[in-house]
């Protein structure tokens, strides 16, 4: 495990950042709701991942740029700046997420959050600010790898192989506007907008070009497959041993899935897994923000650099970090607002698609690298697909069926 930990790249890195407080309750919500319904639909989420994340490092390496200077530069300025503000808005709501995360993996843990998420937000600043980022990532990596033990206790559960099988296989949409609603935070928790900022920005910031871009491609597929295999696992595991009880509404509901694991270490296997991968996501989130912002800016941007030389880049990157922390803070059930943080996602998630998808088939941008005619068909269907969703979500929210 440390072995692969060493030499994970952004790809692995972005895509298990997306196993975070809100993607783990989400998917936990969608097995204890509708038990094994949504399978089919995380099936095709994580071609759609696949497909996402590989044109985004694609973009980065072979440009030199991250998505932020990228759709500055090929769109309009009211395009861009839409883009960039949907971005803040998602971001900003995720770092609250991400948060709460931590502060109740601390809970679970015997420890207050009153005194986790300051600690948190002091540790994460002091890591990214001061260059020692990539040594506290892959602490986070080690920590968020608790939940490869869903694998083993969806095992132990003893679910029904043949409905798992079924429902894995074939479309099984309810006709509900609930069942609706969560396939939008599935998608939206799944294939996140930071998730593609990051992943381009960090394939510049370690200086991976075209030469180098074959072994990044596999990092960025196997990270994707990974991370959304790890996601399955969660919604079969909660489906045997909850499914059916309706939405969650605590972690610690969320951590009885690995009862037949672990037995009574589950709340603390599952706070440990939660608070890795939470601390792992509060740092990706915002730094995906301060890229892209920065990028559009022209400034300079790398957690390489000190604050003094990308003062813009670590000022919106402590910016979030704070207020973040401070609204988490708030009184609040943790799992009705990350899941409605994910819906939030799922909205903006096609628009931020629909430029990825733009750019990467320019050949004026990527030249031979562009997408070629079956993988633009394949990437234009999962961009159609994803914004259909999202606005039958927004039709029912305007007529007040959801």
């Amino acid at each position: 495990m440390l072995a692969f930990v060493a030499i994970a790249g952004p790809g692995l890195i972005a895509a298990n950042a997306g196993n975070d407080a809100g993607g783990v309750l989400t998917y936990a919500s969608a097995g204890a709701q509708f038990g094994y319904e949504t399978l089919f639909l995380m099936l095709l989420v994580t071609v759609a991942l696949v497909l996402v994340q590989e044109m985004c490092a694609r973009l980065g390496a072979y440009t030199g740029e991250g998505l932020g200077a990228l759709i500055r530069e090929q769109f309009s300025l009211r395009a861009s700046a839409g883009a960039l503000l949907l971005l803040l808005v998602a971001n900003a709501a995720l770092t609250v997420s991400e948060f709460s995360g931590i502060g109740a993996a601390m809970e679970l843990l015997g420890v207050s959050r009153y005194i986790a998420i300051p600690v948190a937000l002091v540790v994460l600043w002091t890591l990214t600010v001061f260059g020692t980022y990539s040594k506290g990532e892959r602490v986070a990596l080690v920590l968020s790898f608790a939940f490869l033990a869903y694998p083993v206790a969806a095992f132990l559960a003893h679910p029904n192989v043949r409905l798992v099988a079924r429902d894995l296989l074939t479309p099984q949409f309810t006709h509900s506007s609930a069942f609706l609603i969560l396939a939008v935070a599935l998608i939206g928790t799944t294939i996140t907008p930071y998730m593609q900022f990051y992943v381009a920005s960090a394939v510049v910031d370690k200086k991976i070009g075209p030469k180098q871009y074959p072994s990044e491609r596999i990092d960025t597929i196997n990270g994707a497959i990974l991370s959304d295999v790890i996601s399955m696992f969660i919604i079969i595991a909660t489906a045997a041993a909850i499914g059916g009880t309706g939405p969650l509404t605590s972690a610690r509901e969320a951590a009885q899935a690995l009862v037949p694991a672990v037995g009574s270490a589950a709340p603390t296997l599952f706070g440990i897994g939660l608070l890795g991968a939470s601390l792992l996501a509060a740092a990706v989130v915002p730094l995906s923000t301060a890229y892209a912002i920065a990028e559009s800016a022209g400034a300079e941007r790398s957690v390489s650099s000190s604050f003094r030389q990308a003062p813009l880049f670590f000022g919106l990157f402590t910016l979030q970090l704070v207020v973040g922390a401070a609204v988490a803070l708030a009184p609040g059930n943790l799992v009705t607002r990350v899941v409605n943080m994910q819906v939030l996602n799922g909205l903006i998630t096609p628009v931020i698609l629909s430029f990825i998808l733009i750019l990467a088939n320019r050949r004026s941008v990527l030249g031979d690298a562009a997408n070629g005619r079956t993988f633009r068909i394949a990437a234009t269907v999962c961009v159609v697909s994803v914004g259909a969703l999202a606005l039958a979500v927004v039709v029912l929210k305007l007529v007040g069926k959801a």
